[in-house]
């Protein structure tokens, strides 16, 4: 689904967690089931499936395309739905953008290659050759800390041509830096980092691609609207209500924190795939501490 008003994915979504049953297979059904949660319960405009999140490193190709056609047939009418296919690899990314298309997908969430670290040439044939072989809108995912390696504002830039770069997942964690691309193009900005959704709605900013949205997603949806209703002082109390579950999310990996989160609340989501483990007892703790505090 492509949203006809507002941005093009809408403004609300959330990296959803891949379900695993006893057995750490993928579990479609409870995907299903999820993903109409955080849509139909929690208000989500879209999902980015197999993402960090989603614990994409563990999991297979023919998986990643299952959950998206799981996925997709279950909220595919009313939200967006990308898929995550982004690796250090441009022709594995491109069949793997391949794929999700074939699955139904919306759009395709394109990671920074991690580990090899190519130079800015690179990430411009990298980005443009996945473009140039899509039938789907392209949003980079620009994730220094986990990549190693920036999307350089005159890169983004210059890549921001291309008619199927449309958006940006900001985790780079420079307002100034987005503030520059923004002035120069017209790509869709979405906060890569909870936290950052608000001061990144002030400087020209969509929405937020969100990790603690499996549990905030009223709040956040509530703190978008009352921004662009100009109701600052609201905006800016809903952020400080959620700030604990914004960041209390992060205290260890997103995924092992929104799998323990999602069982607390009777969802069985299943364990992790190695080299993730289960939440301690003490994060536990803390999260549910984080989640009343932000009256979750």
């Amino acid at each position: 689904m492509i949203f006809t008003e507002g941005p093009l994915f809408g403004r609300l979504l959330t990296a959803m967690v891949t379900p695993f049953d006893k057995d750490l297979a993928v579990d479609l059904g409870v995907a299903a089931d999820l993903a109409r949660y955080l849509v139909d319960d929690l208000g989500n405009d879209g999902l980015v499936i197999n993402g960090t999140t989603g614990e994409a490193p563990t999991t297979t190709d023919e998986e990643k395309a299952a959950v998206v056609a799981a996925v997709v047939a279950a909220v595919g009418d009313r939200a967006s739905v990308l898929a995550g296919v982004g690796t250090f690899d441009t022709r594995h990314t491109v069949d793997a953008l391949q794929a999700a298309r074939q699955a139904g997908a919306d759009g395709a969430l394109v990671v920074t290659p991690y580990y090899n670290r190519p130079p800015q040439s690179g990430l411009i044939r990298h980005f443009t050759a996945i473009a140039d072989a899509s039938e789907l809108p392209i949003m980079i995912y620009d994730i220094p800390k986990r990549t190693g390696t920036p999307v350089e504002t005159p890169t983004m830039i210059e890549l921001a041509a291309h008619p199927r770069i449309v958006a940006v997942k900001d985790a780079k964690g420079d307002l100034s830096a987005s503030s520059e691309v923004l002035a120069a193009t017209d790509l869709l900005y979405y906060a890569g980092d909870d936290a950052m959704t608000l001061p990144l709605l002030a400087i020209g900013g969509v929405g937020v691609v969100g990790t603690s949205t499996h549990f905030s997603g009223r709040g956040m949806k509530q703190l978008i609207q009352a921004f662009l209703d100009g109701k600052n002082d609201e905006a800016s109390r809903l952020h400080q209500q959620l700030m604990p579950i914004f960041t209390g999310v992060f205290a260890t990996q997103g995924c092992i924190l929104v799998k323990a989160g999602l069982a607390l609340q009777g969802h069985a989501v299943g364990g992790l795939r190695s080299p993730m483990v289960e939440a301690t007892d003490q994060q536990r703790a803390a999260l549910q501490q984080a989640l009343s505090t932000a009256g979750l």
